[in-house]
């Protein structure tokens, strides 16, 4: 039995509409029973009330759609079952006598719920009031329906909505009876699934094999018109409005280009909000290619099936006055902030932004020749792409194993650079050109690190070549870096190297200082550092998630930023 998150079995349609009560200042349960009424229940005096209603399992339906603009109460059965005849009386009579000008049942098509609300129809007329009832049948699933009809599922919330709306604008029973029936018509919805559900505390309904997906399955799984291997959302998109649009489907709805819509893609539980936005997109696409219209298009969860992996699409032919009826405001809290205008896969994009006017190179002289430059970073180059395997074997014990290819793909991107052209001799420009490389090159944590550092460091040197500016530009970088990484000296990063090589550079700031020996010993303090993350326990990245225990290695960061600096030198 698949695991569930409630509290009692049996309680669970009870505790489910005790919860959205208790979070919606707007709705109360009527004493007694499973039904939830509006709480402005005096505002309805003079007006239609409209009552809808089912089993549970199909939230937000149909508590959701309480509120002014939409239902004014809804009565609940149990998980998949109809409500009883006694709290759909119960609700009936509570709009009565707070003085409706009529009311309207909204029941979709399931034998349990046409009795049971036929039933408390005809015992409230006989009490004097004044009901009536349209059966939504909107599933284009069955291409000859039985007996029983086409089911009511997804596009009953758009008959709430439109319904809502009317009774909110003051129009009487009759008019209001004869618009739904008319738009109920010109609806159809089909159901497509990747899986079963199953009610709390049971197995699920049915069994789809792995690589299988239903199509024309109904809100309580119930089977489809047919089980086929799963195809890509475009198609399996393509599929269903076939279907729900061939004419030799009894229960098509026919389509001609030029048609305007109203378009749900609606979850029927357990798909992922990213699937939902793809099939949206196909959706859209596949309507405009047959030259359709969409005037509104509403995404999300309207009426499921517990956890089905599953979508349905329903789609409403609408005129002008439909579209308003749909864009009027409602208070009820499953129903979407719907931008008013049509969806199209053929919007405008936003032009790419220019980039910014780039500095003039500095002046030739005032940094280390470029030949210089070129020699160094060959070596840095070499050194990082022979510890390549000892990087990776080192970050295998604490992270993902990449360390080494992440810095050779540094040294392979810098290699390119300089083929491309001369690297600029100035320090400032030098350090920028880098920081550009290695964030469009690099990848992982380490390239955006190297870049904030290699960024803020040039911002330091702008305009300076002096031995201070080169231990603020140290500083800078690593200021930078523990801003954004969030890591600190003794947190088992590279930052614990840069950290102490930045302590050894300070002395660069006595005047008389001897540039290469300040370096040796910066050197040499960076891999006395990164040895030391040996014996550190991890207080920052991916490997603080791991016991120190393990970590018995010094951190390949460290060690890395140890040998670059080591080549600077040499």
């Amino acid at each position: 039995v698949p695991k569930k998150l409630v509290t009692t079995v049996s309680g669970c349609a009870d505790d489910a509409l005790a919860g959205l009560v208790a979070c919606n200042p707007g709705l109360r349960l009527l004493q007694g029973h499973r039904v939830v009424l509006r709480d402005d229940l005096p505002a309805i005096r003079g007006r239609v009330a409209l009552l809808s209603g089912g089993g549970s399992g199909h939230e937000p339906a149909h508590a959701g759609y309480v509120g002014k603009g939409m239902l004014t109460g809804v009565v609940a059965g149990a998980v998949f079952a109809s409500p009883s005849v006694g709290s759909v009386l119960a609700a009936i009579r509570a709009v009565a006598q707070a003085g409706a000008a009529g009311i309207l049942l909204i029941v979709k098509n399931y034998t349990g719920d046409r009795l049971n609300f036929g039933m408390a129809l005809e015992r409230a007329r006989a009490e004097g009031a004044d009901v009536r009832m349209v059966v939504v049948g909107d599933d284009c699933a069955f291409a000859t329906p039985g007996k029983a009809g086409r089911r009511g599922i997804c596009g009953t919330v758009l008959i709430h909505k439109v319904a809502g709306a009317l009774a909110e604008a003051g129009a009487s029973l009759d008019e209001i009876v004869e618009k739904v029936t008319a738009a109920a018509k010109a609806m159809g919805t089909l159901g497509l699934s990747l899986s079963p559900c199953s009610i709390p505390g049971s197995k699920p309904s049915f069994q789809l094999a792995e690589d299988e997906m239903e199509l024309g399955l109904g809100i309580h799984g119930e089977a489809g018109v047919r089980r086929m291997k799963v195809l890509p959302a475009d198609k399996a998109v393509e599929t269903m409005l076939e279907h729900m649009t061939d004419p030799s489907n009894a229960s098509h709805l026919s389509l001609t280009p030029g048609s305007s819509v109203v378009l749900v893609v609606n979850n029927l539980g357990g798909l992922s909000c990213l699937e939902l936005g793809i099939v949206a997109g196909a959706a859209v696409r596949c309507l405009e290619s047959r030259g359709i219209c969409i005037a509104r298009a509403l995404v999300g969860s309207f009426m499921t099936a517990l956890e089905m992996a599953g979508v349905s699409l329903t789609l409403m032919l609408v005129d002008e006055e439909l579209v308003g009826l749909i864009d009027a405001k409602t208070t009820a809290m499953a129903w979407p902030n719907v931008p008013a205008g049509p969806a199209t896969t053929r919007r405008e994009e936003v032009p790419a932004p220019t980039e910014g006017p780039r500095k003039p190179q500095d002046e030739p002289g005032t940094g280390p020749g470029t030949v210089r430059v070129e020699r160094v970073l060959e070596r840095v180059c070499s050194t990082l792409l022979d510890i390549q395997d000892k990087l990776n074997e080192l970050d295998r014990g604490a992270g993902d194993g990449d360390c080494g290819h992440t810095h050779a793909r540094a040294a392979q991107a810098i290699r390119e650079w300089m083929r491309s052209r001369p690297p600029p001799a100035a320090p400032a420009q030098l350090l920028s050109a880098l920081a550009d490389v290695l964030l469009e090159q690099m990848g992982g944590s380490s390239g955006v690190l190297y870049g904030l550092f290699l960024t803020a460091a040039a911002r330091s040197l702008r305009g300076r070549s002096d031995s201070p500016a080169w231990a603020d530009a140290m500083d800078a970088g690593i200021e930078a870096m523990q801003r954004y990484g969030g890591a600190a000296p003794g947190d088992r990063t590279m930052l614990d190297s840069l950290c102490a090589a930045a302590q050894a550079l300070r002395a660069l700031r006595s005047p008389g200082a001897d540039p290469l020996q300040v370096l040796a010993a910066a050197v040499q303090s960076a891999e006395a550092a990164a040895e030391a993350t040996r014996h550190m326990e991890a207080g920052a990245g991916r490997a603080s998630y791991i016991r120190s225990s393990r970590l018995e290695q010094p951190d390949p960061g460290a060690v890395a930023v140890a040998a670059v600096l080591g080549a600077v030198l040499e």
